[in-house]
């Protein structure tokens, strides 16, 4: 029997995931999800109890498997800039392969989160609340500027899951008939460049290569700001598992 669920229960859980995106819990059946099984209702039933329970162990699935991205990346030991990129090519990467989770995850949000508001107040509160505790430990040490730490990652994940949430807009701006390696890649470099200014990388000398701040216009000689031009991005590996 635990072979059998073994099996069986990832099966149940993806066909789920991919018809509660494209229905909400109230416009799905569990016999849709048991055809697409190709299993009896009662098979669905019997490991999940209703159709509510499969809707939320559906959503925790996902939202354990975005909190393990970032628990294997966003870590103190890491390089700053080596833990951001290795995020966002972990998040970005699961919105390419598995685009309905993502959806699934913002209806739930648009309809007021309440399967999973308790999930919101708390695991996921305690789980951002840990990541900020590493960002404002690299902010004491020089090596990311000052920042809400809490807003800088909900921010990090919207740029992230727009690939999964506004896919069909990035095809029609594009003009690609659906997004591929390429589009990804592109994307991971371009949230990197926005980010990477966040995190000045030390000089020879040892000192970071951020500029002092500016002299208000108001006192300063010279009237014209000082832009700064910003670093180029790092080339980026190739997103082995995105077609």
């Amino acid at each position: 029997m635990g072979v059998r669920r073994r099996n069986i229960v990832p099966q149940i859980l993806d066909a789920a995931e991919q018809i509660f995106a494209a229905r909400g819990l109230t416009g799905t059946r569990v016999e849709d999800i048991a055809r697409i099984c190709d299993i009896p209702k009662a098979n669905i039933l019997y490991y999940f109890g209703t159709k509510e329970d499969l809707y939320r162990a559906t959503l925790f699935r996902v939202l354990e498997l975005w909190l393990a991205d970032a628990d294997d990346w966003l870590l103190a030991d890491k390089a700053p800039l080596d833990a951001i990129e290795g995020y966002v090519r972990a998040k970005i990467g699961f919105s390419a392969s598995r685009p309905d989770a993502s959806s699934l995850f913002s209806q739930e949000l648009l309809s007021g989160a309440q399967i999973i508001r308790p999930f919101l107040e708390n695991e996921l509160r305690a789980h951002v609340d840990r990541r900020a505790e590493i960002f404002l430990g690299w902010q004491r040490a020089g090596l990311m500027v000052e920042i809400d730490p809490r807003h800088f990652l909900v921010l990090l994940w919207s740029m992230t899951q727009a690939y999964a949430d506004m896919r069909v807009q990035f095809q029609a701006v594009l003009g690609k008939a659906h997004l591929a390696r390429p589009q990804y890649e592109t994307g991971v470099r371009t949230v990197m460049t926005m980010v990477s200014s966040l995190f000045p990388r030390p000089s020879a000398a040892g000192t970071d290569e951020t500029p002092p701040p500016r002299k208000s216009r108001r006192t300063a000689k010279n009237p014209t700001p000082l832009v700064r031009r910003p670093e180029p991005p790092r080339p980026a590996a190739a997103i082995d598992d995105i077609p």
